[in-house]
């Protein structure tokens, strides 16, 4: 999948919190993915691979999966709740 990050912003201590498609380009419901990608913005980034996902959405776009997940997404406190209960933090 080329692009598949449908909303991106940098945490203040570093680390991306992306919410990512994963279902294939067409196919319906979209199904997206929250993940803090910790190697963002390190020499790291580049290795590849993705980050366990925090969180999984399904709906029938882009548009209103990413509305499901960009109120956590944008939530720093959220996120460090979600990375806490994940155990990857």
């Amino acid at each position: 999948m080329p692009n598949s990050t449908l909303y991106e912003r940098s945490l203040p201590h570093g680390p991306a919190v992306r919410i990512r498609r994963v279902s294939a380009p067409g196919t319906l419901p979209v199904t997206a993915v929250l993940e803090v990608d910790r190697r963002a913005g390190t020499p790291r980034a580049s290795i590849g691979g993705h980050p366990p996902p925090l969180l999984t959405a399904n709906a029938a776009n882009e548009t209103d999966v990413v509305e499901k997940l960009q109120h956590i997404a944008a939530d720093d406190a959220e996120i460090a709740r979600l990375l806490s209960q994940s155990g990857l933090r």
